[in-house]
């Protein structure tokens, strides 16, 4: 794996109730086992008559990886990874959604990693992490990265893995759940149950302590979609809460393995308005504080 460190800094925020400080350490890496390159876009990708050639959109491996600067990790490391939709990239998600605010807030003693995918581009294609094996050797990347850093024990492993994701991000995460080799506990959606169904089943049905969070709006597209796994989770005989998200609490999130949130906002609002991200990581039984 070919690394560099592009940036090792202590970031921080302000409290709602006054000044404190929330120390986060976030660190840049590339890693050959990112989506890119590919050669499933080595010719670029053409959407709407508008070619997104291969060198400004399919070809950085950065991973951004945040821990709490008091981080402490004996032997199994807990890590949540953060997949970004359309248009975007790691370092526009994270500030545009507040990612690593809520992550700090939410005072869990994990690590949050976003790996790059389709840079700044109309594209749910997950380019190498769809494919065998791929995730688990990227959990290791980030795993050696911060044994490294002396940040975390040489032989510690991973624990406890969480997949969350917006929008264009389904596709990545559902190829993980079927081809990454790694076990994933949890799995969280931002309006993004877009497609492949099958293999969010699939993982939910493999092992009933999987848990499942899908948020969905009326006009993003994933409405129907959802309905539709609502209905095939009811005919597998699993016990799923369907919830609006006025009514979300966080015994809600704690006592559920399956839920299913409706909220009356916008596809680009649900994630820190309210800070959904937050509310979710912070009530997993998956992270301990």
């Amino acid at each position: 794996m070919h690394q560099k460190l592009s940036l090792l800094a202590v970031l921080l925020f302000s409290c709602v109730t006054g000044i404190c400080q929330l120390p986060l350490r976030q660190i840049k890496i590339t890693s050959s086992n990112t989506s890119f390159p590919d050669t499933g876009r080595s010719q670029g990708h053409l959407y709407n008559k508008v070619l997104y050639n291969a060198a400004d959109h399919y070809s950085d491996s950065s991973v951004i990886i945040i821990t709490p600067k008091n981080f402490k990790a004996k032997k199994k490391v807990d890590m949540i990874f953060w997949f970004h939709g359309w248009g975007n990239n790691i370092d526009t998600a994270l500030t545009e959604y507040g990612l690593s605010r809520q992550f700090a807030e939410a005072g869990v003693n994990g690590v949050l990693v976003l790996p790059e995918t389709t840079k700044n581009a109309p594209d749910s294609y997950g380019g190498k992490l769809e494919q065998k094996n791929t995730f688990r050797n990227l959990v290791n990347d980030v795993l050696k990265k911060l044994a490294g850093m002396h940040i975390i024990s040489g032989n510690a492993h991973a624990g406890n893995i969480i997949l969350a994701g917006h929008s264009g991000a389904y596709r990545v995460m559902a190829h993980i759940l079927q081809n990454g080799n790694e076990p994933v506990n949890e799995v969280i959606l931002f309006d993004a149950l877009y497609a492949d169904t099958d293999k969010f089943m699939d993982w939910l049905t493999a092992d009933r302590d999987h848990r499942f969070i899908n948020l969905y709006t009326d006009h993003g597209g994933t409405f129907n979609e959802t309905k539709a796994m609502m209905q095939q989770v009811k005919n597998a005989n699993m016990t799923a809460d369907s919830v609006e998200e006025a009514h979300v609490t966080p015994e809600t999130i704690r006592n559920n393995k399956i839920i299913f949130i409706h909220t009356p906002h916008e596809h680009n609002y649900i994630i820190q308005h309210p800070d959904n991200f937050k509310l979710f990581i912070e009530n997993s039984p998956f992270l301990k504080k």
